[in-house]
């Protein structure tokens, strides 16, 4: 097919990112997705035909893009459509899962796996197995919330059982739910445990990545999650190694968002970019384990780098994100740097420019070894001098407990010239200021 300089999606994975699967497209080198992604975390969650965890968009396949490339994408925007939502902590339910209830879910009464459902009525007992009527989610709220938004999407209010049982009575229109999603709306089972809490809303994407080498469930492409799949008794389970081929594209860091660039790593012919799980808002290390999931419109911009060889996401954040320490230097400060370095016979101040690394793992310790290890593997320099460079010239910060990180450093320009990662780089920081 010819390649197009826009591909609009709407069309939804079964949870499962396969990279045998038939990809959307192709898209021009350069060019735009539009989408319209689904809640991701919670409604799938309660959605047991669903075998990931999420429901994330079809992957794209992008034109020039190699097994060993990497792609670029810039956000160009992330608008919120749903009016409210529901979250919350949540538990697993004994009996309703084989191995992992964000994968395998199986009804407790007919014992049919990843079984189709309805709702009946609205409460946590609300999803029932559309064979034989059993209730059969796997995942109740230890404490959850209803959320409603202001019509500019920049503020949320929680609200009490009365405002939560509305909304959960008409949940796919306050969820502003895609019409080809089929996910249960979260809103139905209307949890308040929360009332009155004001947030302020600033979008991200909880999924933004490219397709891993081997089918995994969408949500545990990711080093943290990813654990679960390890020996497991269900179709996706893995071995350690195995669980290398993931592309970490379920980060859940609140950096990824309009403005921001991040660059993911090509594994399979055409990189196959999907997106999914935008976030309301969320503080680092969405550490309740969920934020609040919402549907929206993105636009994303997509452009090959050759032979740029990574193994994880690399992200350029907007400059308001980065570290105090990780900003680029102002002309004030280089000039007092020359000062110094002209009286102690210092001949050339480095130039550098910002960059994060995502490492990820089965906890924070092994999370920020692989980030590390994946900055130094890129850059071509020592594990010790990328410690150095990111305590005195950035920041080592949770993504996502238990174990999301990002690695940021002020990276010196002639390696950024070896990798053709200069003038992305310069470019992108050049328009923040």
């Amino acid at each position: 097919m010819e390649a197009k300089q826009t591909v609009f999606v709407n069309e939804f994975t079964n949870g499962i990112l396969d990279p045998k699967e038939e990809m959307l497209g192709p898209l021009k080198d350069g060019g735009h997705i539009i989408a319209n992604t689904a809640p991701g975390c919670w409604g799938p969650m309660i959605t047991p035909c669903l075998r990931g965890g999420h429901e994330v968009t079809k992957p794209v396949f992008v034109e020039g893009a190699e097994v060993g490339d990497a792609i670029a994408i810039r956000i160009k925007s992330v608008q919120v459509t749903s009016m409210a939502t529901s979250s919350g902590n949540d538990r697993p339910v004994d009996g309703r899962f084989v191995g992992d209830p964000f994968v395998a879910v199986k009804c407790p009464g007919c014992g049919e796996l990843y079984p189709e459902t309805k709702i009946e009525g609205t409460g946590p007992e609300a999803i029932r197995c559309s064979n034989c009527g059993e209730d059969v989610t796997p995942f109740v709220f230890t404490n959850g919330y209803t959320m409603a938004f202001d019509s500019n999407r920049t503020i949320g209010v929680t609200v009490d059982e009365a405002a939560a049982k509305y909304i959960a009575e008409h949940g796919k229109s306050f969820m502003a739910t895609p019409e080809n999603s089929v996910q249960n709306p979260v809103v139905t089972f209307a949890p308040s445990d929360l009332v009155g809490t004001m947030a302020r809303l600033r979008p991200f994407l909880g999924q933004l990545g490219t397709t891993p080498s081997r089918p995994l469930p969408d949500s545990h492409n990711a080093g943290d999650f990813g654990q679960f799949l390890i020996d497991s008794p269900h179709d996706y389970g893995v071995t350690k190694e195995e669980l290398e081929d993931r592309t970490d594209g379920h980060m859940d860091i609140n950096r990824v968002r309009e403005g921001a660039v991040l660059i993911c790593p090509v594994k399979v012919p055409g990189g196959g970019v999907y997106i999914g799980d935008m976030h309301a808002m969320q503080g680092n290390g969405e550490i309740a384990g969920h934020t609040a999931d919402v549907s929206g419109i993105v636009n994303l911009q997509a452009k090959v780098i050759k032979n740029l060889n990574i193994e994880g996401p690399i992200l350029l954040p907007v400059l308001e994100d980065l570290p105090h320490l990780a900003k680029p230097f102002t002309d004030k400060e280089k000039a007092s740097a020359k000062q110094v370095a002209d009286m102690y016979g210092v001949a050339k101040i480095e130039e550098s420019l910002p960059l994060s690394f995502i490492g990820t793992g089965a906890n924070l310790n092994e999370a920020t070894d692989n980030g590390l290890n994946r900055a130094a593997e890129t850059l071509g320099i020592s594990v010790p001098e990328v410690m150095n460079r990111a305590t005195i010239t950035g920041s080592i910060e949770i993504g996502r407990h238990p174990g999301v990180v990002t690695i940021t450093l002020l990276v010196p320009v002639h390696l950024l010239d070896e990798l053709s990662l200069t003038d992305l780089v310069r470019n992108h920081y050049n328009a923040a200021e």
